[in-house]
């Protein structure tokens, strides 16, 4: 009997961890999963024709494996977005869009 491995995942040389043979990261799998809920066969789904089965199951197993740099990762992303929505409160095209009453 022959062993084979395959892992799914592949790691570029800043560290980001991808799936093979797709442009999905797997931290972007593991947002799906955790900020939206969704099953292995929703996020396949989501998806249609880019990864299968076996590819998300790596996915989230490297996540569970990598959890706490992963979760920093994610909290590092959310506090960057919060700095550019900030910064953007008062672009010109927001001030503007609040003069003429479209938005608050």
């Amino acid at each position: 009997m022959s062993v084979v491995n395959s892992t799914h995942i592949w790691i570029d040389d800043r560290g980001v961890a991808w799936i093979d043979q797709t442009n999905l990261k797997v931290i972007e799998i593991a947002l799906e999963r955790l900020a939206h809920g969704s099953s292995v066969e929703e996020i396949v789904d989501q998806h249609k024709g880019l990864i299968n089965l076996a590819q998300v199951h790596a996915a989230l197993a490297h996540y569970y494996d990598y959890q706490d740099e992963f979760d920093t990762e994610i909290e590092k992303q959310l506090m960057r977005a919060d700095q550019i929505r900030l910064r953007n409160l008062d672009s010109p095209g927001r001030i503007k869009l609040r003069q003429l009453g479209r938005i608050p």
